[in-house]
C-alpha cells in the first residue's frame, strides 16, 4: 500500500495568495525556508514531492528486504534446532553424553568387579 504524500507545505496567508515554504534542521533545529510563490514554488514543490516519493519508495524497499531476511534467519534457525536434535539422538545412541550441558563426550566404560 503506497502511502500518499500531501503538500502540506503551501500556506494561505490572510492577504490571499499561496506561499511555497520548507522546512529543515539546522544545529537541531527546526528553519522554516521561504521558498516563494507562482511557477517557481510550484516546480520546487513537484521536486521536493519527488524527493519524498524516492525516500519512501527506498524506505519499503529497506523494509521487504528486512522482512525477506527475517524470514530466512526463521527457517535456518529451525532447520538449526532440527538439526541439534538430530545430532543428540544419533550421539546418545552411541553412547556419548552432554558433559555439564557443553560438550558431548564418550561414556566410561563401567568397570565390573
Amino acid at each position: 500500500m503506497e502511502k500518499e504524500l500531501h503538500n502540506v507545505t503551501w500556506e494561505t496567508r490572510a492577504r490571499g495568495g499561496r506561499y511555497y515554504t520548507r522546512s529543515r534542521k539546522v544545529a537541531g533545529r527546526v528553519v522554516r525556508e521561504y521558498v516563494g510563490c507562482g511557477p517557481a514554488a510550484e516546480r520546487a514543490a513537484e521536486a521536493d514531492l519527488e524527493v519524498r516519493r524516492v525516500r519512501e519508495s527506498r524506505r519499503a524497499a529497506e523494509m521487504a528486504e528486512r522482512k525477506a531476511l527475517e524470514d530466512i534467519d526463521q527457517k535456518v534457525a529451525r532447520y538449526h534446532r532440527a538439526a541439534d536434535g538430530l545430532t543428540a539422538g544419533v550421539l546418545v545412541n552411541a553412547g556419548y553424553h552432554r558433559h555439564n550441558r557443553g560438550e558431548w563426550r564418550h561414556a566410561r566404560a563401567s568397570k565390573t568387579r
